[in-house]
C-alpha cells in the first residue's frame, strides 16, 4: 500500500485515468477529511518557489549596507546551491563571530510536515546548535497561556491539553452533563499534529449524544454547538466566561452546593478565593447577576445550569480559543475551580477538559506512541522568548520581558532563520511585525511556496513539500505510525530541509555530525527502531515499510483510560500533583508572589482593553473572533482546491449577525472593509441567523497580501488583532480580544474615500 501522511490524516496513492498521481481516503479512517485531497495540486503551483533566492539589493550590498528596509518590497534573484550555501555560512559565521549567537534567532515552528525526520524546526535547529546555538521561543501560538498557567495549578504533568482531559469513553459512559465553553468547533479535529489514521472525535461526540449525554454550549455562535439531540446553545459575549463561571461558582457556595469535602482534601487556596467570590474587598459579589450583566447570558441561566453541574454528573470543556484572549488564563483557572466546587473531579468522564475537539486526539481512548524525533542537540544559548513575542524582540534589543516569574533579557537579534512556519499568518499585528522584520541585518526563510514571510527574507530556500520525501509520521498523541511514500520527486532545483542544510553543514565544518553518515533511509530505520524498543510489539522495519502502517492495539479494545485524577481524587496524600501544595491550586502562591498586576493569585474577572463593554466599543463596534479555518491547516494549503472553492470571488469570508447586515447595509456576499488603527482587510459576508450581533467571525490562515495603501486583500485577521499579551505569566497570544470597524467596500481606491 502506498500512503501519504499529513496533518490532516493519512491518504492512499492511487492515479487518475490519465496516470497522474491521486490522493484517496485512507480506508481505515471512519472520517476522512477531504481537505488534504487536494495536497498534489500545489506540486505545480505558480506561487512554487523552484530556486534558491536572494533579494537584488542584499546580494549587491550585502547585509551591513542598511538595506533591510527594502525587505517585502524588492525582488529577489535566483542562485545556484553552491552559492547559497556559502553565503549563509559565511553569514552566521560573520553574526556569531561579530555578536554571538544569541544574535541568531531560529524561528522555526511546527507543522510543515507530519513525518518525524523531516520535520523543519528540528533538522533547522540541529543545524544552529552544531553551529553554536540560537536564540530560541517557547510554548505555542494554540496552548500558551494555559500551558504556563497549568503547572501551576495542576502541576507539570498537566502541561499538555491531551493530558486534562478523561477519555471519551469514559465521557460517555458516566457523564450526564457536558457544558463547553467556547463550543466544539467540529472541522478542528480534522487535524493532529504528526497525523492520524482515524479521525474519530466527531464519532466519540456523537455516541455521546445517542448516549443521552446533556450537551450545553456557551458561544457567541450557535454553529460552535453541535447538531442532534440533547443540545442547547447559550449566546454569550466574547471574553466574558470567565465571568459567567464565577457566577456559577457564587450560586454554588451561597446555596450550600459545593463539595466542601473535595475543597479541604484536594485543593488550596478556596478562602481566598471565597473572599473574592463574595466581595468582601471590592464590594462586589460575582453572582449570576453580576455575571449576567457582564456577559449577557440570563441570570436565570447562570443559576440553572451551575445547579445541574451539581446535581448531574457533569464535565466542564473549555476551547483552546478562549485562553487566545487577553487574560486567557482566567476561564481555564476559573473552570477548574468550578469542576472542583461541583465535586466531579477525578470521577470517570467527569471534572473538567481542554480543547475537546480542537485536535483530533484529545480525549482518544488510545495507547499515546512515545517515541524520538531528529533528534536537535543541546543549544548552548540560553536567550528565549515566549513564541508570541517576536516583535518585542526585533524592536527593543537589550530590553526585557516578564515571563513566568523570569525577566528574560531580549538579545540583539541580527539574524533570523525561518523554517516550518508563516508567522505573517499566525502572530498578530502585522503591519508592526513587517517593520520589526526590516531591523535585522539578515533574515533567511526557508520555504515551498512564495508566502508573507518568504516575500520578507533575504534568502529564500525552497523546501520540498511532505508528498515528495519518505518519512515516518506519528503524533505522540495518537497510536498510529505512517511510512509516508515520496510520491513524485520534487521539481529540478528543489531540495528537502535536510539535503539543503547538509550542504550548508558541509560549508560550516559539521557535515558529519549533521548527519552522521546517515542516508535517510537509515534515518528513517533509526527513528522506527527507538519506537520499537518502546513498544517492541510493533513489526521490524521492513514488514512496516511493507505495509505501510502500524497502530498500537491495532484491531483490540482501547486499552483502560488514563488514570486522570483518580488516584489523586481518592488518596491526595500519596498521590500528589506536582504542585507547592500537592494538590489543586485555585490560589496560587506561587504566582502571587510573581506580583503581576494582570493576573493576580486566584481566578477573576479582569476587564479587557478590547471587548464589547469597553470604552473602545464606541469607537469600533465589533468583537473580532479569529478561529481556526475549516478549509485549510493554518495558512497551509491556502491554495489548495478546499480553501480556494471556501473563498468568495477571490476573498476571504466572515461572518456577520444578520441584524449587525442590515445596520451596515451591506447583503450576503457583499465585500466589506474590516479596520481599526493597527490595519485595514477586505473580505466577503456571509450572514450567519445563529451568530451574536455585534460579533464578527473571520478565521486565520489567508495569507496576508497589503496592497500599496497597506490594505490587506488576503483576508487576515491578524492585520486588525492587537500583539498584547494574555499576561505578564504567560505572554501568550491573546488575538481574540480585537474590536474593529466594519463597512461596505466598492472596490480599489474605496479606501481613500473611506479615510477617517
Amino acid at each position: 500500500m502506498h500512503l501519504f501522511a499529513t496533518h490532516f490524516g493519512t491518504y492512499e496513492v492511487g492515479c487518475d485515468a490519465n496516470g497522474k498521481p491521486r490522493l484517496l481516503p485512507f480506508r481505515h479512517d471512519p472520517d476522512p477529511s477531504e481537505i488534504g485531497l487536494g495536497y498534489l495540486d500545489l506540486a505545480d503551483h505558480p506561487e512554487r518557489i523552484r530556486a534558491p533566492m536572494a533579494r537584488r539589493s542584499w546580494l549587491e550590498n550585502g547585509p551591513l549596507a542598511g538595506t533591510g528596509v527594502g525587505r517585502g518590497r524588492e525582488g529577489f534573484v535566483a542562485v545556484s546551491w553552491d552559492e547559497v550555501a556559502s553565503l549563509i555560512a559565511d553569514e552566521l559565521r560573520r553574526v556569531r563571530s561579530t555578536h554571538g549567537n544569541q544574535a541568531i534567532f531560529g524561528g522555526s515552528y511546527g507543522w510543515a510536515s507530519a513525518g518525524r525526520f523531516h520535520h523543519a524546526q528540528s533538522q533547522l535547529k540541529r543545524l544552529l546548535n552544531l553551529a553554536g546555538g540560537f536564540a530560541s521561543s517557547v510554548n505555542s501560538y494554540s496552548y500558551g497561556a494555559a500551558g504556563v498557567l497549568l503547572p501551576h495549578i495542576l502541576g507539570s504533568d498537566y502541561k499538555d491539553a491531551c493530558d486534562t482531559s478523561p477519555s471519551w469513553s469514559d465521557i460517555a459512559e458516566n457523564c450526564e452533563l457536558l457544558v463547553g465553553f467556547g463550543g466544539f468547533r467540529l472541522t478542528n479535529a480534522q487535524v493532529e499534529a504528526g497525523g492520524t489514521g482515524s479521525h474519530r472525535a466527531v464519532e466519540w461526540l456523537r455516541r455521546c449524544q445517542e448516549r443521552g449525554v446533556r450537551i450545553v454550549v456557551f458561544s457567541p455562535a450557535a454553529s460552535d454547538a453541535p447538531l442532534g439531540p440533547n443540545v442547547r446553545h447559550v449566546p454569550i459575549r466574547p471574553n466574558t466566561d470567565a465571568a459567567v463561571m464565577l457566577g456559577m461558582c457564587h450560586r454554588l457556595l451561597t446555596e450550600g452546593l459545593f463539595d466542601c469535602e473535595f475543597l479541604k482534601r484536594c485543593t488550596t487556596g478556596f478562602g481566598e478565593f471565597e473572599s473574592y467570590l463574595v466581595g468582601e474587598r471590592d464590594g462586589i459579589a460575582k453572582d449570576a447577576a453580576w455575571a449576567s450583566a457582564i456577559s449577557g447570558v440570563p441570570a436565570e441561566t447562570i443559576i440553572e445550569i451551575a445547579e445541574d453541574l451539581h446535581d448531574h454528573r457533569s464535565l466542564i470543556n473549555v476551547a483552546w480559543s478562549l485562553q487566545r484572549a487577553r487574560f486567557g488564563e482566567q476561564p481555564f483557572w476559573a473552570a477548574i475551580t468550578l469542576a472542583s466546587m461541583a465535586g466531579h473531579v477525578g470521577r470517570k468522564g467527569c471534572g473538567f477538559a481542554f480543547g475537546l475537539t480542537a485536535v483530533n486526539a484529545v480525549g482518544q481512548p488510545v495507547r499515546r506512541l512515545k517515541g524520538p524525533a531528529f533528534e536537535q542537540g543541546m543549544n548552548p544559548v540560553r536567550h528565549f522568548i515566549p513564541v508570541a513575542r517576536i516583535t518585542e524582540l526585533l524592536e527593543n534589543p537589550g530590553g526585557r520581558i516578564d515571563y513566568d516569574g523570569q525577566a528574560l533579557e531580549l538579545p540583539d537579534i541580527r539574524l533570523v532563520w525561518w523554517a516550518g512556519g508563516n508567522p505573517f499568518h499566525h502572530h498578530q499585528d502585522l503591519n508592526r511585525l513587517a517593520e520589526a522584520f526590516r531591523r535585522p541585518e539578515t533574515v533567511i526563510v526557508t520555504e515551498n511556496m512564495w508566502t508573507a514571510t518568504a516575500k520578507m527574507a533575504d534568502i529564500v530556500l525552497p523546501s520540498a513539500f511532505p508528498f515528495e520525501r519518505d518519512d515516518v509520521a506519528a503524533s505522540s498523541r495518537d497510536n498510529w505510525l505512517v511510512y509516508s511514500r515520496r510520491v513524485m520527486e520534487p521539481p529540478e532545483g528543489v531540495l528537502a530541509d535536510h539535503e539543503a542544510y547538509c550542504l550548508i553543514a558541509d560549508r560550516l565544518g559539521c557535515r558529519e555530525a549533521f548527519d552522521e553518515n546517515r542516508c535517510v533511509d537509515d534515518w528513517l530505520a533509526h527513528i522506527y527502531e527507538g519506537y520499537r524498543e518502546r513498544y517492541p510489539e510493533l513489526p521490524d522495519f521492513q514488514s512496516f515499510r511493507l505495509r505501510a502502517f502500524a497502530a498500537l492495539d491495532e484491531g483490540e479494545e482501547a486499552p483502560a483510560p488514563a488514570d486522570h485524577f483518580r488516584r489523586f481524587r481518592n488518596n491526595p496524600e500519596g498521590s500528589p500533583l506536582k504542585t507547592p501544595s500537592g494538590r489543586i491550586e485555585i490560589a496560587s502562591g506561587t504566582i502571587g508572589k510573581f506580583g503581576y498586576p494582570d493576573i493576580g493569585s486566584h481566578p477573576a474577572w479582569r476587564e479587557p482593553e478590547e471587548w464589547l463593554g469597553a470604552p473602545l466599543a464606541s469607537q469600533h463596534r465589533f468583537h473580532l473572533l479569529s478561529p481556526q479555518p475549516a478549509h485549510r491547516l493554518h495558512g497551509q494549503l491556502e491554495y489548495g482546491p478546499a480553501s480556494q472553492s471556501a473563498k468568495l470571488k477571490g476573498y476571504e469570508r466572515f461572518t456577520l449577525s444578520a441584524v449587525d447586515a442590515r445596520g451596515l447595509a451591506v447583503e450576503d456576499g457583499d465585500l466589506c472593509e474590516l479596520y481599526n488603527d493597527r490595519g485595514r482587510t477586505i473580505a466577503a459576508v456571509t450572514i450567519d441567523e445563529g451568530l451574536m450581533p455585534g460579533v464578527a467571525v473571520l478565521p486565520t490562515g489567508g495569507w496576508f497580501h497589503p496592497n500599496g495603501d497597506g490594505v490587506d486583500h488576503g483576508g487576515n485577521p491578524n492585520t486588525l488583532t492587537p500583539i498584547t499579551a494574555a499576561s505578564r505569566l504567560s505572554q501568550a497570544t491573546a488575538p481574540n480580544s480585537c474590536l474593529v470597524s466594519i463597512r461596505a467596500w466598492h472596490g480599489p481606491g474605496s479606501e481613500q474615500q473611506h479615510e477617517d
